[in-house]
């Protein structure tokens, strides 16, 4: 008997694939205006690093808040479209583990995620040359990350019964979290109170330890961020794999 795996997989990507010019293009553009706005302003004011200009420090934390919060509209978005037209019966109904229904979401967001970040790179180029100093890093914290956010997508789009729940998690969660990592500023710029904050936040390893991957400099070791993103892409894998092997929220 076959897998439906590869069938879900090439649904989930077609879904946002046939509407790139919204799913990939508007997020390449909104990044592209903070780069444009962010960069005319503070430019010639702010050095990161000591001598990292601040428009070079500034495009791998849009590049990474672009995947992440892409990474999570894609699963969360294609789950809660699915309960609300009624046609996630028809993902329940086929022979299908529920290892093979994480995997179909978890590999389209993050491809999604990967795409987006991709794009505001080449447009960024542009601007600014940004070669990466570090390529693997770089290839590793972009797949983690994109990882944890769809992990949070498939939970969300779980929980959420309708458009009011899913717009409350992303905009109580996900995007406090985002803008409060790093993705415009060194926490070392922050008050002592603030700094030790933002070290909760797991969004801050993601975009640091991305950020190391350009520049071989970061605010914590990449070696932290990295056992840090590693833990919560585990911790959130496994929760998201439970509530589909329990049926959370679907087979009622």
């Amino acid at each position: 008997m076959g897998s439906g795996f590869p069938t879900l997989l090439h649904k989930e990507l077609m879904r946002f694939w046939k509407v790139g010019f919204q799913t990939i293009a508007a997020p390449v553009l909104t990044a592209l205006l903070y780069l444009l706005v962010f960069a005319h302003v503070l430019q010639n004011r702010v050095h990161v690093y000591g001598t990292v200009p601040y428009t070079s420090f500034l495009i791998p934390g849009l590049m990474m808040m672009s995947m992440l919060q892409n990474s999570f509209a894609n699963a969360s978005s294609s789950l809660i479209q699915s309960r609300i037209t009624g046609n996630l019966v028809f993902i329940l109904l086929p022979p299908m583990s529920h290892r093979e229904i994480f995997g179909a979401y978890l590999l389209a967001s993050m491809t999604r995620g990967l795409s987006v970040g991709a794009c505001v790179w080449l447009v960024a180029l542009f601007f600014v040359p940004l070669p990466a100093a570090h390529a693997a890093w770089v290839l590793v914290f972009a797949l983690l990350s994109c990882g944890i956010l769809a992990n949070l997508g498939i939970i969300a789009g779980l929980w959420s019964e309708k458009f009011d729940h899913l717009a409350a998690f992303q905009n109580f969660l996900i995007m406090p979290a985002t803008f409060l990592s790093g993705v415009f500023y060194s926490i070392h710029s922050l008050p002592p109170f603030w700094q030790a904050v933002s070290r909760w936040n797991p969004i801050f390893y993601t975009i640091d330890g991305f950020r190391y991957g350009f520049f071989a400099v970061s605010d914590v070791s990449p070696w932290r961020s990295l056992v840090v993103v590693c833990c919560v892409f585990i911790a959130l894998s496994t929760a998201t794999l439970r509530l589909l092997a329990k049926g959370y929220k679907l087979r009622n």
